[in-house]
Parts: structure tokens; C-alpha cells; sequence
């Protein structure tokens, strides 16, 4: 595994073992991760203390972290540009988090969107619910990430994750890196094949609604075939919202080719309709996920071979985090024993 290069930036990106990932976290931010790895100090977790904020299955929670990485790992992330950890297995989060909720004010926590929202919707809300931003920020500092990628909806806990490193800061000392977050603009929300309008997720029920990464080929050919459209025949890029379903095509095309908008319209302008427009599509996300379907299935069938990367990587995450988490603690006046130093 390569050594951490100070004068690189670093990134820290978090995902949760939720489940199977599908195209839209691939396009979304995978793509992303595998690039930023070649010129930065990339730190990605597998956070499984975030993902027991609603209550798991233990057996169920243990195999989806080791599927997580084996999809992580054969979707391009290199365990040698790479430090890809279980977030539980580095202490140091668990304990970074404690010290950084004892300097959050409550009323920062209780404004966060996603927990009004989700907290709107159960009779019973965990504590952990509430402070998993808190968790969220000791991920990023702990590592003193200079930018971390993440989707939208997530700008909010970044911009939290800030304001607790600049409180941290303006009370100790200058300690940590104020992080911003990295919005990829294009195809950041890739829309589910059969609703068009709501984004591609693993939560949502139907198989006509996302394309999974570990799919066989017939059934994203099915999926995308059975994908909404609408009544024309035009194959452009269109802001008009009933033809979003073909828009959302358009955009996965142009991901996975890498081409601008204008040499995506040329590839299509001697197209019959939309029948073309999906085998088209279809074509080259069977191409494109076939070897990641297979790099996967071998991870899973060597379990020895994962369990080594990823003790290697929470080694490696373990040698940046807890000299930085003794700082921390030093800055606050809590005597760490020699022992630790």
C-alpha cells in the first residue's frame, strides 16, 4: 500500500452498507473515488456505525459489508492508491465523535434536514439519529480531509462538519483542516428507469427501478428496456421535465462514455426512436459492468483475500487517525498516557 504523501490532498469519503449498489452510486460518485485516487491521499469507509442508527440485522449487516467492498474493489478502487477500511474497526471514530459532540451546540444538530425528516416519520427517535452528523465529522477530520465527495443531499452535514472544525479551532487552537465538499455537476443524480422524476436508489421498491452493479445481463437489458420515456422521438438533452425519462438515458450514455453533451446528440441523430436509444444504452451498460459483475464474484469467492485488504486498510487509517485523535484530546486537557504517544 502506498505511503501517505503530505504534500498530495487528502479526500475521505464515507458509504453505507445499505445494500446492493446500482449505477446511479457508480456514476454518482464510484467513478469519482477511482479518479481522485491518482493524485490524492484517498481514505474510503465502509460506515457501518452510521448504518446502525435504525436497527440491523447483525448476520445480515456483516454480509453486506463484505459485499461492499468486494463491489468497491472491483468497481476500481485500489487498495494500493486506496485506504479502504470498516469504519468500526478504527476506535478512533467512535471516541473522535464523543469529544466533538461535547463542542456542538444541539440546535446545529436539531436544524439538519434529514433528521427532521426522518425523525418526523417514527413514533421513537434513536439518539443516534440525531447525532450522526457528529459521527459524520469525526469520518472527515480525524484524517484532516481537504475535500470530501458527496451527492447533494449531503452538502448540509459537510457544511456542519465545517462549522465544528472552525468551533474546534477558534476554542483549542488551530487543529483541524476545514473540509469543503466536492459536488460532481453532471450526473450527480441519475433517475430511476421507471419514475423518471425520483432518483435512483436501492431502497425503492420494483425491479424496473435501478441497475444494479452485480445484475446479470438479461435483467438490465429488461430494465432499461422497460425504461419510461415519453410519446416523441427527439433524442436530445431537454430541461422539459416529460422528458426526463430520456434525459436520465442520455446522461447514463454520456457518463459511461465520457463524451460532452454535443457528441452524445451526434452518436443518436441517425436513430429510429427511442427503441434505438435503449439498446444503445443498454449495449454499453452491459459492456461496462460485466467485468466489475465478475471482479466481484472473485473478491467474494476469496473471503481471505478481503479480509487482508481491509485489515491492511484499517491499519493504515488507524496511523493517521489516532495521532490525530491525541491531539484532540491533548488540545481539550485529557491526559493520554505515555504509553499512547
Amino acid at each position: 500500500m502506498s505511503d501517505f504523501t503530505p504534500a498530495r490532498k487528502t479526500v475521505f469519503s464515507g458509504i453505507q452498507p445499505s445494500g446492493n449498489l446500482h449505477l446511479g452510486n457508480y456514476l454518482g460518485a464510484i467513478q469519482q473515488w477511482v479518479r481522485m485516487q491518482e493524485d490524492r491521499n484517498s481514505f474510503i469507509s465502509i460506515v457501518d456505525l452510521h448504518a446502525i442508527t435504525v436497527t440491523q440485522d447483525p448476520k445480515e449487516l456483516a454480509t453486506r459489508v463484505r459485499e461492499l467492498a468486494a463491489v468497491l474493489l472491483a468497481a476500481g478502487i485500489d487498495p494500493e492508491k486506496t485506504t479502504l477500511f470498516v469504519q468500526s474497526h478504527v476506535r478512533a471514530h467512535a471516541e473522535g465523535s464523543w469529544l466533538l459532540s461535547c463542542v456542538t451546540p444541539l440546535g446545529w444538530l436539531e436544524r439538519m434536514t434529514q433528521y427532521k425528516d426522518k425523525s418526523a416519520k417514527q413514533q421513537s427517535v434513536m439518539t443516534g439519529l440525531l447525532t450522526y452528523p457528529v459521527l459524520q465529522a469525526a469520518d472527515i477530520l480525524l484524517y484532516d480531509a481537504h475535500e470530501v465527495p458527496v451527492g447533494q443531499d449531503q452538502k448540509q452535514h459537510i457544511e456542519l462538519t465545517r462549522d465544528i472544525a472552525q468551533r474546534f479551532n477558534h476554542m483549542y487552537g488551530e487543529t483541524f483542516v476545514v473540509p469543503e465538499p466536492v459536488i460532481r455537476k453532471d450526473g450527480a443524480r441519475i433517475m430511476g428507469l421507471d419514475d423518471p422524476r425520483s432518483k435512483m436508489s436501492k431502497s425503492e421498491a420494483g425491479s424496473g427501478h435501478a441497475l444494479l452493479l452485480t445484475d446479470e445481463e438479461v435483467v438490465l437489458r429488461r430494465t432499461i428496456k422497460r425504461a419510461t420515456t415519453d410519446s416523441g422521438r427527439e433524442i436530445t438533452f431537454s430541461e422539459d421535465a416529460e422528458r426526463a425519462g430520456v434525459n436520465n438515458l442520455l446522461t447514463i450514455y454520456q457518463l459511461l462514455t465520457g463524451k460532452d453533451r454535443s457528441g452524445v446528440e451526434a452518436d443518436f441523430k441517425d436513430a429510429r426512436g427511442y427503441g434505438d436509444l435503449k439498446t444503445t444504452v443498454a449495449d454499453l451498460v452491459v459492456e461496462k459492468l460485466a467485468p466489475i459483475r465478475a471482479a466481484c464474484t472473485r473478491y467474494l469467492d476469496d473471503p481471505a483475500e478481503l479480509d487482508r485488504i481491509l485489515q491492511k486498510g484499517a491499519d493504515r487509517a488507524r496511523a493517521v487517525a489516532e495521532p490525530k485523535l491525541i491531539q484532540v484530546k491533548e488540545r481539550m486537557g485529557l491526559a493520554v498516557p505515555a504509553a499512547l504517544l
